[in-house]
């Protein structure tokens, strides 16, 4: 039977000549992405529990997490946290299969504190942190439809759908690039500055302005001065980098918010704002692509901590993602193109209600020309579906 694929063609002006687009991403140390990391992370560790033990992956989905922030008192050289940082691990998980216990609570604890020892050095996880795992266990009619079957698709969870897009616009690209830069080159370097950081791109026409927020630990900055310093290297660097990707004009803003005359300014203990004041949530933040594109179509759904057997808020926003880039990559005359998955629960997730995908077609291209290879590309990609789940169980695929 053949699958449902729509390919049409959009009117409309493509985004790089529209007036405004609006670009943001929330880094590492972002609440909100540290709860998303850590429900990905205890998704893939029970995934790879459940692999070893039984073989299969079982019914599981650890995308309702909190984190509740705390209290410090930063100050240059060293401060200290006074009311630790509250991280609530919830969510639904089989903790009982053929009549074999689970330790999927132990499990979920022993991944969180994996996670923030990997990418938080300066917080310290037996003083900084408390921890409360309410892993519950799924509803019946879900895990009915959970059930694996050998030889066969899974079924949906869900009623749902997923969105993707391609190509990323300079703003996009300018936004992740600055993320991974100061992520991998400059944090290295510099180790004042902490992983909570938040982008958000502007481009008005022509002009590309990025906002950055970034917090300086305090223990590695003596002083205002010195604090100071750090503000002109960021800006210096983030400004290099990302002209480097555009011919446009590029302004960089770092800490709009501080005073240094009256020496209020974003420091922390330990990188991130969840150490005084900013709580976080799983699926607040960054899409799968990594960043929140108001100008594109997006799906609110929470990417990560799903299980990525069945659950369509995972594996369509993972799939539409990877479908687009792969269109854009193999198809000439593309100028931009979205991809919308829809699923019907219980429904086998190769076959999805519909697969819509809408062209913006580069000028002189012809829709006709290209929708027949656009069409063959989605139909591959549903066809071997799968492969999103096991890229996600190996750690090939971010959520956010």
């Amino acid at each position: 039977m053949k699958r449902n694929i729509k390919v049409e063609a959009l009117d409309q002006i493509p985004l790089e000549q529209q007036q405004i687009e609006l670009v943001e991403r929330k880094c590492l140390g972002h609440p909100d992405s540290i709860a998303d990391g850590i429900a990905e992370s205890i998704s893939r560790a029970l995934c790879k529990e459940y692999l070893e033990e039984f073989g299969a992956v079982l019914h599981h989905n650890t995308d309702q997490g909190e984190v509740v922030a705390g209290e410090s008192v930063p100050k240059f050289g060293g401060g200290k946290v006074i009311r630790p940082i509250f991280i609530l691990i919830d969510g639904r998980a089989t903790k009982k299969f053929n009549n074999v216990s689970i330790a999927a609570d132990a499990i979920a604890v022993e991944a969180t504190r994996n996670y923030l020892r990997t990418h938080f050095t300066t917080l310290n996880l037996e003083r900084d942190v408390i921890m409360d795992c309410r892993l519950g266990t799924g509803s019946t009619d879900l895990r009915d439809v959970f059930k694996p079957s050998e030889g066969r698709v899974p079924r949906s969870n869900d009623t749902s759908f997923g969105v993707g897009h391609a190509p990323f616009s300079d703003v996009e690209n300018i936004t992740k690039g600055v993320s991974d830069f100061i992520d991998d080159k400059l944090r290295p370097k510099y180790p004042a500055i902490g992983q909570d950081i938040k982008i958000m791109g502007l481009r008005d026409r022509d002009t590309i302005t990025l906002t950055v927020a970034c917090a300086i630990i305090d223990k590695y900055c003596a002083g205002i001065s010195e604090y100071a310093e750090y503000m002109a290297i960021l800006s210096k660097e983030i400004g290099r980098v990302a002209q480097k990707q555009t011919k446009r004009k590029v302004i960089v803003h770092v800490n709009t918010a501080d005073d240094i005359k009256n020496g209020s300014v974003y420091l922390t203990v330990t990188g991130t704002s969840a150490e005084m004041g900013d709580d976080g949530s799983v699926g607040r933040g960054n899409r799968c692509n990594g960043l929140i594109t108001p100008n594109r179509p997006m799906s609110m759904e929470a990417t990560s901590g799903k299980n990525p057997i069945n659950h369509i808020g995972k594996i369509y926003n993972l799939l539409s993602t990877e479908v687009a880039n792969d269109c854009v990559a193999r198809v000439d005359g593309i100028e931009e193109l979205y991809v919308r998955l829809l699923s019907q629960i219980g429904k086998p997730i190769d076959r999805p209600l519909v697969a819509s995908v809408q062209v913006l077609p580069k000028p002189g291209a012809r829709i006709q020309a290209i929708n027949g290879e656009i069409e063959g590309i989605v139909d591959e990609w549903l066809e071997n579906v799968t492969s999103i789940t096991e890229k996600v169980i190996r750690g090939e695929l971010k959520t956010f």
